[in-house]
């Protein structure tokens, strides 16, 4: 597919505008649209055109983006792209959605007679991840509709072909499946540590220096735990439902689950008692609370200044 290929995106949040911003970085002529005003006013600040409707991007788009909340909103969407004429025959569908793999693959099956080819490429790294242009992007689908996606894809981070259609989402979940497991961890961790009389920091660099060291200790903690921001930019829900996802797979598959059982089961807990908007590295003060020690990681209960083991 020619680099001149124009993109059409969709899902323009916390994700998606900073992304939009690279791909003009990038020289492509990219197309925006939300069913946010304010989110249609921000993308715009980046340079792309935006559209107030999607007939209005019918015909102009070779390849469409997009990120959405989960499977029913792509589902959704994919449906009045089709009825407005954005998703014609020739065009690229690129689903960088948190999807179920299952429903990906249907959902290519339904849209193949009109002539639209579907990569699912979701994606880890987190806002901040998406601002740099360093996401990892896991591919799934034919081939050579990778190897097209890629020119469009590249722009926003690493990209790794991890398999046929529907393996980037499921790639994605049990990789959040993992990485929730072991915060959950960590946070327990850490907790009893700090109740013991251990300094977080010190914790935290002799973990990362040791056998323990993870996703969690090496980023998370230090990042946004430690100084008490929570801002990484993925919400605690969206984590819980990228968990079932991986659960459902393994049931699936008939894969032995009894870890991820007890984990989805724990985070669903918590998902409960915390506020709607939680980030997902809440969990952390969420674990200490339920101990009954709510000053563990709260101002003055030690020193935030970072120190070296």
């Amino acid at each position: 597919m020619s680099e001149a290929a124009s993109v059409g995106f969709i899902g323009l949040g916390r994700m998606g505008v900073p992304m939009v911003a690279n791909l003009v970085r990038a020289g492509h002529d990219v197309h925006g649209f939300d069913l946010s005003s304010v989110a249609r006013d921000r993308v715009q600040q980046t340079g792309a055109t935006v559209h107030p409707d999607l007939a209005d991007m019918a015909g102009r788009v070779d390849v469409l983006i997009l990120i959405l909340p989960d499977s029913g909103v792509v589902e959704r969407v994919v449906e009045d792209c089709l009825a407005s004429g954005v998703l014609r025959p020739g065009v690229l569908m690129i689903d960088m959605s948190s999807s179920e793999p299952a429903r990906t693959r249907a959902l290519a099956l339904g849209l193949a007679p009109a002539g639209v080819r579907v990569v699912d490429a979701p994606v880890s790294g987190g806002v901040g991840g998406a601002e740099r242009g360093d996401l990892t992007i896991m591919a799934g689908g034919d081939p050579r509709d990778v190897e097209d996606a890629r020119v469009f894809l590249e722009p926003l981070g690493s990209v790794s072909a991890v398999g046929a259609l529907g393996a980037g989402h499921a790639m994605k979940a049990l990789n959040n499946l993992l990485s929730a497991t072991h915060l959950w961890i960590t946070g327990e961790v850490m907790a009893a540590g700090a109740h013991f009389g251990l300094d977080p920091h010190v914790m935290v660099d002799a973990f990362n220096s040791s056998s323990g060291r993870s996703g969690s200790t090496e980023k998370k903690w230090p990042s946004f735990v430690l100084p008490a921001t929570f801002d990484s930019g993925f919400a605690l829900g969206l984590m819980v439902k990228d968990m079932r996802i991986a659960l459902d797979l393994c049931e699936t598959v008939g894969g032995f689950r009894t870890l991820s059982e007890a984990s989805v089961a724990m985070w669903e807990q918590a998902a409960e008692s915390l506020p709607a908007e939680s980030d997902h590295t809440q969990i952390a003060t969420w674990i200490v609370e339920r101990g009954g020690r709510v000053d563990v990681y709260s101002e003055g209960s030690y020193d935030r200044t970072p120190k070296r083991a």
